[in-house]
């Protein structure tokens, strides 16, 4: 294998699998190059549908909950222990470490250990000016030293730009779990402009690392941190909330070109990166690496992925397991319908609630076939066929639980003093409605 000197971590926000290496009719030829360039990772996973507890899971290498982080950052919620974050570790190992944009892990970024910092300021900008900066610093940077380059973008995040000329609600396809009508056309038309922007600025970024000469001796990796912000997506534990993105891209892989459909989790990335580099890995990691898939070694590198939900806007707490074939989710608060305040405001939010949605009950246990019902719409639990099944998925659910010491195995989980949290009764995160 070719020498592997530098990382660069690419990721964006709220993007699920909607890009167009995954099938999907988004524009985004430079996530397509980069796939074809790379590894595609068909089924990998975030082990939380919330961006702070899914970001810090993964760059912590440990579920969210054990390394601390179980709502949002910029809310008062934090991880436990930062010097176990990636970038701390990649630091200690003689990394330069440099974020331009996007990080949800801390309320304050400074307390992660970045060696450089490009975008100071406080207010969010839009991501082509993080671009610009990413440019000048690769063109520019004289340090010989192994880079990791986090950049981060807001794209695809709500609030969405205004839809572009060229793409046209009326021919726009919306998620599979959402109505097909004018309003949720218009939404998904919408994030389908966020989505094209942030392919151009991904693009840019990836001319930037080639014309610095530091394509070929690079690790690539692009991801998100969880589904896109709709309606029974993002904050949920279905696959629509917890499924992700995931392209490696670096010299001499021999599943170059390839798609992978092995069960991946985004706690594999930490100890994939210390298996390339050579890195001990650090007593604290949950995941496993998966170069043996890619070395042919292995068809999967893990019997299932956990996920959960403690806190987002609202407090919804909540745990999962999935395994190739059936999926198991336990609710575990007492409020019977879904949280208005944890469903990111716009048009299909407004539609479905319009319609009644939050009169709908859910139940407090779920089961899924996801070989017949991919879309996890058959809920199983009662049915007698699947009870073995189901035991075993509620065993192995309680033995994570209690080997990653959750917390909600207690009871009701405590926000931590100050964090700011929306009553069950709110509307939106938006409305000054807190506990």
């Amino acid at each position: 294998m070719a020498e592997i000197k530098n990382i660069f971590y690419l990721h964006t926000h709220d993007t699920g699998r909607y890009i167009e290496p995954y099938g999907y009719k988004v524009e985004t030829p430079n996530l397509m190059s980069l796939a074809q360039e790379g590894t595609l990772f068909r089924q990998a996973f975030s082990a939380a549908p919330t961006c702070s507890p899914s970001r810090a899971g993964m760059l912590t290498g440990r579920t969210p909950h054990a390394a601390g982080m179980l709502g949002l950052a910029h809310r008062g919620f934090a991880e436990l222990d930062y010097s176990q974050h990636l970038v701390q570790f990649l630091s200690r190992n003689g990394f330069e470490t440099v974020l331009c944009g996007m990080q949800h892990e801390a309320a304050d970024k400074e307390v992660i250990g970045y060696d450089l910092i490009l975008d100071r300021e406080e207010e969010r900008v839009k991501d082509w000016i993080n671009v610009e900066k990413t440019e000048r610093y690769l063109n520019n940077r004289e340090s010989d030293k192994p880079l990791f380059f986090s950049f981060g973008m807001e794209y695809t995040h709500r609030e969405f730009d205004e839809i572009e000329t060229g793409i046209n609600p009326d021919y726009v396809k919306t998620p599979e779990k959402i109505p097909d009508n004018t309003a949720t056309r218009e939404d998904m038309a919408a994030f389908l402009t966020s989505a094209k922007r942030a392919d151009k600025c991904l693009g840019r970024v990836l001319k930037a690392i080639k014309e610095a000469g530091m394509a070929e001796n690079s690790l690539i990796i692009y991801t998100t941190d969880h589904g896109i912000a709709f309606p029974m997506m993002k904050s949920t534990l279905f696959d629509s909330g917890i499924g992700v993105s995931l392209i490696f891209k670096f010299p001499d892989n021999p599943k170059r070109g390839k798609s992978i459909d092995a069960l991946i989790s985004q706690l594999d990335i930490f100890p994939t990166i210390c298996e390339i580099f050579n890195l001990e890995s650090p007593g604290y990691l949950e995941g496993n690496s998966i170069l043996p898939l890619l070395r042919d070694e292995k068809e999967e590198i893990r019997e299932e992925i956990f996920a959960e939900v403690s806190y987002h806007a609202a407090y919804e707490p909540m745990r999962a397991v999935r395994t190739k074939r059936y999926k198991y989710i336990k609710f575990f608060g007492d409020y019977e319908h879904s949280v208005a305040a944890n469903i990111d405001d716009g048009l299909s939010k407004e539609f479905l609630i319009e319609n009644g949605y939050l009169d709908q009950k859910r139940d407090k246990e779920m089961l899924f076939d996801l070989y017949l019902d991919p879309l996890e719409k058959n809920n199983l639990i009662n049915n007698q066929n699947y009870d073995e099944i189901c035991q075993k998925l509620k065993i192995k659910l309680k033995e994570w639980m209690e080997d990653t010491d959750d917390p909600l195995l207690e009871g009701k989980i405590k926000k931590p003093a100050g964090a700011v949290v929306n009553k069950l009764s709110a509307y939106s995160a938006e409305d000054n409605d807190f506990e």
